[in-house]
């Protein structure tokens, strides 16, 4: 089964590579996959792939894509009541058709990864989950792919990869120098090549290095032997599923008001983001943070994004109402379990 989106592959010539490279294999397709994959999409997919006893399934497209690819993987196999249990329950998963991706655009590293994040319509949720099977066989990665893409989706595939790095490096010191450098080596790389999108400077290493740099990303290199945060994911996740707001636009916002919030337990790996992303060389440790992450903020504008609510016109209702989701489904998050209830209604009030 050939799975894709709203049909841009058909015009940037993606789809007839595609067939053609699978000729002499029997292939159905699937069209429509959202920028935020629907569980209830996802199903009619899976029951296409079922009656049709499909034996692989290939992602042709971004993160959405490939991670309702993943979901339906599964699902055809899932022996439950519910393959939403998958998701929500954390029931595991036994077994999934084997999977490949082609990537045409670059920002959730899910093409080697085994994580999924799916939506359901229903009850407005959105949930990441993962599975040892869901790891693709092979993935194809083509920067010729993305010149095709409007700048505001490849500003949303750098904003998200450099939040996936900061979420495995702004924790705490474990003494992983390599896997700091490793982090490190990322965010710079976005931080000197991401202005070139669309300006003269703009070629295919320029987008090589952006779609190298989305994959290592969150390839689970960087999370080798590290503590690892995750809260700004789950809390962009709600605004996402409350708001529309699509998701590196609500990790813009949340990122920044995070660090903040956590600036105590996080200062060591802070300050060393300062100095060496940032150049920041301050002796004074508060100064150093609040220069650091005004340069996230800067970074963030600069790529086209607002980092602030209410330049989104959302109303600060959203902010209990995220905030009590989130304390039910995850009572604590961070990488040490200390964000709560109350520090995600005053990550938002921060944000706001």
């Amino acid at each position: 089964m050939l799975i894709y989106g709203g049909g841009s592959i058909k015009s940037n010539g993606v789809y007839n590579q595609v067939i053609n490279a699978l000729t002499g294999h029997d292939v159905i397709e699937f069209s429509g996959i959202e920028p935020n994959p629907l569980y209830e999409t996802c199903m009619k997919a899976t029951r296409q792939a079922q009656k049709a006893n499909v034996d692989f399934v290939l992602a042709v497209g971004g993160g959405s894509v490939m991670d309702a690819t993943k979901f339906i993987a599964a699902a055809a196999t899932y022996t439950g009541q519910d393959p939403w249990d998958m998701v929500l329950k954390r029931a595991p998963v036994e077994a999934a058709l084997p999977l490949g991706c082609v990537v045409t655009l670059p920002a959730t590293g899910s093409e080697t990864n085994i994580n999924a994040v799916i939506s359901r319509e229903s009850t407005a949720q959105k949930i990441p989950f993962k599975s040892p099977f869901l790891y693709p066989q092979f993935s194809i990665l083509d920067p010729d792919t993305t010149f095709s893409l409007p700048q505001r989706q490849l500003a949303n595939g750098v904003v998200d990869t450099f939040v996936h790095v900061c979420e495995q490096y702004l924790t705490y010191d474990v003494n992983a120098p390599l896997q700091d450098r490793q982090a490190e080596g990322i965010l710079l790389t976005l931080i000197e090549e991401a202005p070139k999108l669309c300006g003269p400077e703009d070629n295919y290493d320029v987008r090589a290095n952006l779609m190298w740099c989305a994959t290592q990303a969150l390839n689970h290199n960087l999370a080798c032997g590290v503590p690892t945060d995750w809260s700004s994911h789950a809390i962009a996740h709600e605004l996402t599923a409350l708001c529309g707001l699509e998701h590196a636009r609500a990790l813009a916002i949340v990122l920044p008001a995070l660090l903040h919030n956590q600036r105590q337990s996080k200062s060591i790996k802070l300050q060393q983001f300062a100095h060496r992303v940032w150049g920041i060389s301050d002796e004074n440790s508060e100064k150093a943070i609040d220069m650091a992450l005004a340069s996230i903020v800067r970074f963030f504008q600069s790529m086209g994004f607002v980092t602030r609510l209410r330049d989104c016109d959302i109303s600060r209702d959203v902010i209990t109402q995220i905030a009590q989701r989130l304390g039910k489904r995850q009572p604590l998050i961070g990488e040490h379990q200390n964000i709560g209830s109350a520090e995600v209604g005053a990550i938002l009030e921060y944000a706001s």
